[in-house]
């Protein structure tokens, strides 16, 4: 069948969730080894007999190697095509993870994690630009919601199959029980994803690699949507390294288990990524943005009360707004990118895992100036400019959608 012709994919139909399930099995295995070793880290460090510092490069060095690889994945696959990189991506994890499980020294263990963010990079970097290649519009609304999903329960299950694997039997047996988690997760993705009928190829040309980035950053919708994503990010995830601090002193004094139930809060994201899909349906992208902004901005408020339960409550409404936002913001790069899309895709990509490693610079200060409430102030200042930002893009989008009716 012709490219031109080959039909796509509509929601709700048999291939459509047949599709997007594989693309969300893919979502949660990159993000379950991505997180698998935050709890693992104070075993590490007494394993290994090294700080907390050089612990925590076990999880830095992979998410670094994968903000990376992020600009190779996505013009690799406008040349090449999609499943096939995503495949390769998924299989080298899973093989780079059963390795992790039989190393003994750490400097080998720091250069598997960097080469397994490498490899990792291959499904974020991908799917959205193969969901826009191969679903309607409509469709694609509905599926980014849904794969974010997968984003979040991966990385909540990371958190637990290292946390209770690794105190019952050990750092090395948590990777292997995620080899076994990542061989189940490769062969459903194998088995499910259909193959593209609508991908175009372009040639593989570094100049045009580059020529096309440059491009998507010089478009100031999909800017402005790097700079959303980017900057909701760069509060969201860092504002859970500071309310630990909180949480473990008086008058809360948890214990780190309990401390780390925290992210269970990530729950709602996932009830958020998938109603984000749906009313983006009803409203436009930006709007959908904007409401997920306003959600945090109102969660960081409630954990100012100075009571466990409203905390909890606050993230649960951080994480239900910042994804809404997340995934209107992914979907819009997707739709309004207008060639080389796994390459926009990328970019944004890139502004998000850049805001999760310098967030914490820009709060440290508000941090010692005036502890949490220090924090959430802060939060609230970006938080503002991200909403504004929002609403600039609602305000492009009214008027583009107005320009035909005037002709």
């Amino acid at each position: 069948m012709p490219l031109s012709t080959a039909k796509a994919i509509e929601p709700a139909s048999a291939l459509f969730w047949r599709a997007t399930l594989a693309l969300c099995l893919g979502s949660y295995m990159v993000f379950s080894n991505v997180y698998v070793t935050q709890p693992l880290l104070p075993m590490l460090a007494a394993d290994f007999e090294i700080s907390a510092l050089e612990a925590g490069w076990s999880f830095t060095v992979s998410t670094l190697t994968l903000g990376l690889s992020l600009l190779i994945y996505g013009p690799l696959s406008d040349a090449i095509g999609r499943r096939g990189l995503m495949l390769f991506s998924l299989a080298g994890t899973t093989l780079i993870t059963f390795l992790l499980s039989q190393t003994q020294d750490y400097t080998t263990l720091l250069w598997l994690r960097g080469l397994q963010g490498f490899l990792l990079g291959g499904v974020p970097a991908i799917a959205i630009a193969y969901m826009g290649d191969e679903y309607s519009k409509k469709a694609l609304m509905m599926a980014v919601g849904i794969y974010i999903s997968g984003n979040t329960l991966g990385g909540i299950s990371g958190r637990l199959i290292g946390g209770f694997v690794g105190d019952w039997l050990g750092w090395s047996e948590a990777f292997l029980a995620m080899t076994l988690v990542s061989l189940c997760c490769l062969a459903l993705f194998a088995l499910l994803l259909p193959p593209s009928k609508r991908f175009e190829a372009k040639p593989l040309h570094p100049v045009s690699m580059g020529k096309d980035l440059l491009e998507h950053l010089r478009n100031p919708l999909l800017l402005v949507a790097y700079l959303i994503g980017g900057f909701n990010f760069f509060i969201f995830i860092n504002q859970y390294s500071y309310i630990t601090f909180v949480l473990a002193d008086a008058p809360y004094a948890l214990p780190a288990s309990l401390l780390g139930m925290l992210f269970l809060t990530y729950l709602t994201g996932t009830v958020g990524s998938a109603f984000s899909g749906k009313i983006a349906q009803r409203m436009p992208q930006p709007q959908v943005m904007v409401l997920g902004i306003t959600v945090l901005m109102l969660g960081s408020l409630v954990t100012l009360l100075p009571h466990l339960i409203a905390i909890v409550c606050g993230f649960l409404l951080n994480s239900f707004g910042f994804f809404v936002a997340h995934s209107a913001a992914s979907g819009w790069v997707s739709r309004t990118a207008t060639h080389a899309r796994a390459s926009a895709n990328s970019l944004y990509l890139v502004f998000y895992y850049l805001g999760a490693s310098t967030g914490s610079f820009y709060l440290d200060p508000f941090w010692h100036w005036l502890g949490w409430s220090g924090v959430v102030a802060g939060s609230l200042v970006v938080l503002s400019l991200t909403l504004c930002a929002s609403l600039w893009l609602l305000r492009q989008e009214r008027q583009q959608q107005a320009m035909p009716q005037v002709a």
